[in-house]
């Protein structure tokens, strides 16, 4: 072993003494430079640190780093090295305050009228390029088909559309013939309703009202009695009379007459007494002649010293009402 090597031993042994103090960092702003490579070992000096040199002497190992900010040597940490990881940990939190403002505003989306319209919009024209698009398939489909099948397609056409053409008719037919059921029972729906009216109104349990005449007839003495009203009666019924009223009672095809003993009327079994007052409904010109006639009923109740007097109206209501009976042994007969 040369003299320089045991020099150098001694030089670390001390460098690495309780009694030495770590040297101080560089300054700031400055990077400490790397550890410059340990030369070869000379020959005669031992292979790795710690083993037993030639003359006894044992080479301390390289101490372990103790403290943050401190090399593996003692020396401190390059603080540009320090920076460099500062600086990345600063952009990657740049980086995902990004992104979350990013998902902040798109999420929940913010939706506006403008926004709405031209969705709406873009809904039609795809709806409309679809039923474009599926026609155009459809004529395609036709376009390339062959002549039998064109053929075979129209020939059922044709025939769908005569059986509709028949269906159409047959139905045509139908209303019409349902419209003349419907106009033809309408018709005998009227007929009826204006023949139960006329019926209602001879039978005597319908009211009626019309221009006629009032004949009033005064006996002071008692002398009319029941035939010369009858026969009053039967001459207004002769001159077309159609409705009839005698002193409140309505008079009808069975109306009898019978003289009372006291003296007046009896119609129907009801008591009437003079002043005896007819109302009609007819013909005026019809019905005031026929009582006029020479030898008639107004002459015949003026031999018995009645007084009788006729005027015309354009309208007369008849009010009285008969009930309804049925006959006991006549029924109607078959059309």
């Amino acid at each position: 072993m040369e003299p320089g090597a045991d020099d150098a031993g001694e030089a670390a042994e001390s460098g690495a003494g309780p009694g030495r103090s770590e040297p101080a960092a560089d300054a700031p702003g400055e990077s400490s430079a790397p550890d410059e490579p340990d030369e070869p070992d000379e020959p005669g000096e031992p292979d790795e640190p710690g083993e037993p040199a030639a003359d006894g002497h044992r080479e301390p190992p390289e101490p372990e780093p103790t403290s943050p900010g401190v090399t593996g040597r003692g020396e401190p940490r390059d603080d540009a090295a320090t920076g460099a990881v500062t600086g990345t940990e600063t952009d990657q939190d740049t980086a995902a305050a990004g992104r979350r403002r990013l998902v902040d505003g798109l999420w929940p989306p913010r939706l506006t009228r403008a926004q709405l319209t031209v969705a709406a919009l873009l809904f039609v024209l795809g709806l409309g390029l679809a039923i474009q698009v599926r026609s155009l398939n459809d004529d395609t489909r036709l376009r390339g088909a062959r002549q039998e099948d064109l053929v075979r397609i129209l020939d059922e056409l044709d025939s769908r559309q005569q059986r509709l053409e028949t269906e159409l008719s047959r139905l045509e037919e139908s209303r019409r013939q349902l419209r003349n059921s419907s106009d033809r029972a309408q018709e005998a729906r009227e007929q009826t309703e204006r023949r139960a009216a006329a019926l209602g109104v001879l039978a005597g349990t319908a009211r009626a009202s019309g221009p006629g005449i009032t004949l009033t007839v005064e006996d002071r003495i008692g002398a009319v009695r029941a035939d010369m009203l009858l026969d009053t009666l039967q001459e207004l019924r002769a001159a077309g009379a159609e409705a009839i009223e005698i002193n409140g009672v309505r008079v009808v095809a069975g109306t009898y007459f019978t003289d009372r003993p006291s003296g007046g009327v009896d119609i129907d079994g009801q008591a009437v007494s003079a002043p005896y007052r007819f109302e009609v409904i007819g013909n005026p010109d019809d019905l005031q002649p026929a009582l006029n006639i020479p030898g008639g009923v107004v002459r015949t109740l003026e031999k018995e010293q009645a007084t009788v007097r006729i005027e015309e109206a354009d309208s007369i209501e008849i009010d009285a009402l008969r009930a309804p009976v049925a006959p006991d042994y006549s029924r109607s007969a078959p059309e």
